[in-house]
This record gives structure tokens, sequence and C-alpha cells, in this order.
């Protein structure tokens, strides 16, 4: 039985006084909760002290990117070594805005994928396809691909430590989401894709989580779905009473 992750990305919102806010009152609403692993996901800048505030709390974190490199001549980049000093479990990696706005490619996403978990770093992996590609029905074909060439050359003991986010790109921020059966489709080829190369009892352990315009009013349809294990949320994840209220699905 897969454990269900679900996992807030702030992007780039709040400073630190107001991620160390939101946190306590997260730390306070979710205090007890089980059955699902909660993760949050702040600006680098407030990892440090999200970090410390949530030590000895039911919620982990999680940084929103690193460089594959332990440390070097790389201005502006951050090493997963950093981030498992100062207590990442987590590190969302390939997410969309990265790929269209810096250029991420398949080949570092897999480069990132690789360095996180060498250093005991979780990766959530992120795939999915743009609106021209959905409606063109090229969505099976472009997810697998990226699914293959993030996980190409990762040993197969490592395969369950991955979490995988199918994040269409058209449901992203838009307000639109894929309905739970159709996002599980999409769930359920991904699995697929990574069972023809690590097989499928290693297949069967490793979570997939849905993304895209996850809020309150519709979290129960994809977590009803057997293939989808969890979330990545993005603007709900910002209040408490609304991540709380998706935890508490």
């Amino acid at each position: 039985m897969r454990l269900p992750i679900i996992a807030g990305n702030w992007k780039m919102f709040k400073t630190v006084a107001e991620a160390k806010t939101l946190v306590s009152g997260l730390a306070e609403k979710l205090a007890g909760v089980e059955g699902v692993e909660i993760v949050v996901c702040p600006p680098f800048t407030a990892l440090s002290s999200v970090a410390e505030l949530l030590k000895d709390s039911n919620i982990a974190v999680g940084a929103q990117d690193l460089f594959w490199e332990e440390e070097g001549a790389f201005t502006g980049e951050v090493s997963p070594v950093m981030l498992k000093e100062i207590g990442c479990k987590y590190v969302i990696i390939g997410h969309s805005e990265r790929r269209q706005y810096f250029g991420e490619t398949d080949e570092q996403v897999n480069k990132k994928a690789k360095a996180a978990l060498k250093h005991g770093l979780a990766p959530i992996i992120c795939v999915g396809e743009t609106l021209e590609q959905h409606d063109a029905g090229k969505t099976e074909t472009l997810v697998a691909s990226q699914v293959e060439k993030a996980l190409a050359g990762i040993e197969k003991g490592n395969i369950t430590k991955v979490v995988i986010a199918y994040e269409p790109i058209w449901a992203i921020g838009t307000g639109r989401s894929s309905t739970g059966e159709d996002a599980n489709q999409v769930v359920a080829l991904i699995r697929k894709t990574i069972a023809r190369d690590f097989g499928e009892d290693l297949a069967a352990k490793v979570r997939i989580q849905y993304g895209g315009s996850v809020k309150p009013n519709n979290i129960k349809e994809f977590m009803s779905q057997p293939e989808i294990d969890g979330a990545l949320v993005g603007g709900a994840s910002l209040k408490v009473d609304s991540f709380t209220s998706i935890i508490s699905y």
C-alpha cells in the first residue's frame, strides 16, 4: 500500500516572516494527522527557518530546485549538500516553469534527480504536456518520454525513493484541472513506463502525484483514483485553511 504524499509548492511566494507564520499555522492544524505524508516547499530564502520550525512536526520540507554539482563556480545555484544540511527531505525537479522559463531539459532533470538521490534527497520529478500537445493527442508519447529520460540510469534500489508528479501544463494556475479519470489514465501510463525499466513490482511501489489547480473542492476526485497517490499543490498551499482542507480530504 502506497502512502499518499501531498506537497505544497509555494513557488516565488512568502518572505521569511510570512513563511514562518504559515508553517506555524499548518503545524498546529495538522498535528496528529496520519495516513498521508505532508511536505511544504518554500523558496530558498525561507527553507532554513521553515525546517527549524518543523523539525519536530509531521510536516517534511522540500526545496523547489537544486543544481547537480556539490559545489563550485555556479553563481546563483544551490547544491544538494546545502539542502540536505538544512533539513530538506524532498526537492522538486523539472517543474514546467523551470522548463518553460529557464530552458531546463530532460537531460538536466536526470542529472538533478541523480544528484538528489546521491545525497539522500527524494526527488519529486514533474512531467506534463502543454495544451497544444494535449489537444494534438501527444500526451502519452510526451509524458512517457519525459519519464524515461528523467529516470535514465537511476539504480533500481533508488526508484522507490522517487516521486513523480504528473502536472498537465494547461492546468497549472489556470483554474482548469484534468478530470480524475483522465489524470488516472496518464498516471497509469507513467507507472507502466516505470515498469518497463524497473519491473512491475518496483513500479507498483512508486508514488505518483497529480498536480494542476488542485483545490479543496476537487482533491477527493483525484485521491479516489486507484493510481493517484497524492497531489502537488500550488496556490492552494499558500493558505492554512485551504492546504489543511486538502490534506484532510
